[in-house]
C-alpha cells in the first residue's frame, strides 16, 4: 500500500485537514471523520497518474 498526504477542507466547519490517501487504489470511496469537527466528510478519490482529484 502507498499511502500521500493530502490536504481538504471540510465541507461542515471549513477548517483544512490532513488525510492520507492509499494511491495504490486508481479510485475509492471511503468516509473519513474531520479531526477537527468529528462529521463524517464522504470522498470519492481518483488517482490519475500522479495527480490526486476528490469530488
Amino acid at each position: 500500500m502507498m499511502q500521500e498526504e493530502s490536504s481538504i477542507e471540510c465541507p461542515f466547519c471549513g477548517e483544512e485537514i490532513t488525510i492520507l490517501v492509499d494511491v495504490s487504489v486508481r479510485r475509492q470511496n471511503y468516509i473519513e471523520d474531520c479531526s477537527v469537527c468529528c462529521r463524517p466528510i464522504q470522498l470519492e478519490v481518483f488517482f490519475v497518474k500522479t495527480t490526486l482529484w476528490f469530488r
